[in-house]
């Protein structure tokens, strides 16, 4: 019995970790420069998968839609997507990371996340639901919400707004995602609470549907708009694995889990949330059209 319980905390034991950082927007050699810096520290500090905010290489704060379309690049073989595939090979590191992507033919822009692993490009999300002027800029993303294989477990992808759309956490969570990392670039202003609700919806997404979750944002403040940190990992109980960071600072937070913790259901033996899903009364997939996968 104690060899079982001690192969059970051994399952998927991986280091998860939330990239805090300033992109300036206008400078995406030194964004990127400064990517790999961080990137290479988290790997020397164990991290074995890497989240890095919303539009890391870039900025956010795009004054026209030829600033962004400029500051684009398609994947995988834009200067970025390229040299992440390299400090992955080499650190062994899974990255999952924000970037402006330009589709193939260059007709078509992207708020996007890639998921970089040793191997190199392993997929690509498209943020969903475009915030505010991100509707000027960007389509609408058109590949789903696809849920990747690695090693470690089954890794999920949204892109900050898309964090307040529970359907999207629960079909990621349907498909079988262990972790969902989160590129974000959450907006502070007034009331002060606002700037908390990144992490509530971290929170409150990963209890609902038993997943981790990661949340990287950004700070500093960019043409006016400023962005409070908080960067955070979240179990499968809702609450803090790691941080919230600080509000304006560039740091590195890490979370050691084991992240077959998601596919244990049970909250207790009375409450198992995926069984106790009323699927009488709404679609077992939302409508979507996908298949469950067995958790």
């Amino acid at each position: 019995m104690a060899e079982v319980k001690k192969m059970l905390k051994m399952e998927s034991k991986v280091t998860l970790c939330a990239v805090q950082m300033e992109p300036l927007i206008g400078y995406k050699e030194k964004n990127i420069a400064r990517s790999l810096e961080l990137i290479e520290e988290a790997a020397d500090h164990g991290a074995n998968i890497i989240i890095l905010p919303e539009l890391c290489t870039t900025g956010y704060m795009f004054h026209n839609r030829r600033e962004a379309y400029e500051a684009a690049e398609s994947v995988p073989e834009g200067s970025a997507c390229v040299k992440w595939a390299e400090i992955a090979k080499r650190k062994n590191v899974y990255i999952a990371a924000g970037i402006t992507e330009l589709e193939k033919g260059g007709l078509r822009c992207y708020n996007s996340a890639v998921l970089i692993g040793p191997a190199g490009h392993i997929g690509t999300y498209r943020k969903l639901h475009l915030w505010g002027d991100e509707k000027l800029f960007f389509e609408p993303g058109d590949l789903g919400l696809p849920v990747f294989e690695t090693p470690y477990g089954r890794i999920g992808m949204l892109i900050c707004y898309d964090m307040w759309f529970f359907e999207a956490f629960r079909l990621l969570a349907l498909k079988g995602a262990d972790v969902v990392c989160c590129p974000s670039n959450w907006i502070d202003g007034p009331p002060a609470e606002l700037r908390t609700m990144g992490p509530h919806m971290a929170m409150a997404n990963a209890t609902a549907n038993h997943i981790f979750v990661v949340g990287a944002d950004r700070i500093g403040t960019e043409r006016g708009c400023t962005y409070p940190g908080r960067s955070l990992i979240v179990g499968p109980s809702g609450w803090y694995k790691a941080g919230p960071a600080s509000d304006d600072k560039e740091e590195i937070i890490y979370a050691e889990v084991n992240l077959m913790e998601a596919r244990r259901l049970n909250r207790s033996s009375m409450n198992v949330i995926f069984r106790d899903r009323r699927i009488d009364l709404y679609d077992e997939m939302l409508g979507s059209g996908e298949t469950p996968v067995p958790r």
